[in-house]
């Protein structure tokens, strides 16, 4: 069984048909890379698929389960987390506070528990703080817990953001053009860092620009085109499709396209 099962999802907005018609499958284990032209529903479908859009139709499914209707701190309970294009940190909190707000779709404790300081939450932070050094120091930035998010590099808040959502205990990973911004070092340590989420089982599905991170990464790729799919496949069968050149460029010159990019 696929880990999620997407069923012509359809979203319009006003006269626009932003995503119209997409398939998708991801298998437990997999890196799945979603690219396409600039407006052609890449983020529409992950807004789709986290509850921050409800589709007009079709079916979202996880491990089963259909997602469609619940709000986005249910579906991260469900075991989705993602990051967005824009980084969306607490600026005046630090590193450390910021990787142990993912922990609140987990959170038992409740406000009565916070108020009175009662052992349970007490013994609940002690554990969310056990989980948000875990990831920092997955993600080589332990150092940095005590420094305010806003004062860290560009490419370490990146970092930060993805700690916050592994914070979650996710099943999928959503990441939102997580090389945005990023220099050549950096995208090539982000693209190991994918690697070594997958392989401590997690499954990653992301949107990126970057064609050597998404080409490098993913086991499969799919393509997005005006609201709909127009391919997927290996990363090699991807960039020799026809259609995907099309897209792109409006004209045979794929292999320029994948060596500029």
């Amino acid at each position: 069984m696929s880990l999620l099962q997407v069923s012509s999802l359809t979203k319009s907005f006003g006269g626009l048909m932003a995503v119209h018609n997409v398939d998708i499958a991801i298998e437990p284990g997999q890196i799945m890379g979603m690219i396409g032209p600039n407006g052609a529903g890449k983020t529409t479908v992950f807004n789709l698929v986290t509850g921050i859009y409800k589709p007009d139709s079709g079916k979202v499914e996880f491990g089963g389960r259909s997602l469609v209707g619940l709000r986005p701190h249910a579906i991260a309970a469900a075991g989705i987390a993602r990051t967005f294009q824009t980084i969306r940190l607490f600026p005046n909190l630090t590193v450390l506070e910021n990787v142990m707000s993912g922990r609140d779709c987990r959170s038992k404790a409740g406000v009565a528990g916070a108020l009175f300081r009662t052992r349970a939450q007490r013994t609940e932070e002690q554990a969310i703080r056990a989980q948000a050094e875990k990831h920092l120091r997955f993600m080589n930035l332990w150092p940095s817990r005590n420094e305010l998010a806003r004062n860290l590099p560009y490419g370490d808040q990146r970092r930060v953001e993805i700690a916050r959502a592994l914070a979650t205990d996710p099943k999928l990973l959503v990441l939102d053009e997580p090389a945005a911004g990023l220099n050549e070092h950096e995208s090539a340590d982000l693209m190991a860092l994918i690697r070594q989420i997958r392989d401590t089982g997690i499954t990653v599905f992301l949107i990126e620009h970057d064609m050597k991170v998404v080409m490098g990464v993913s086991d499969r790729v799919m393509v997005l085109d005006n609201g709909e799919k127009i391919a997927e496949g290996t990363p090699t069968e991807v960039q020799a499709n026809a259609r995907v050149i099309e897209a792109y460029l409006g004209r045979d010159d794929g292999e320029e396209m994948w060596r500029r990019d």
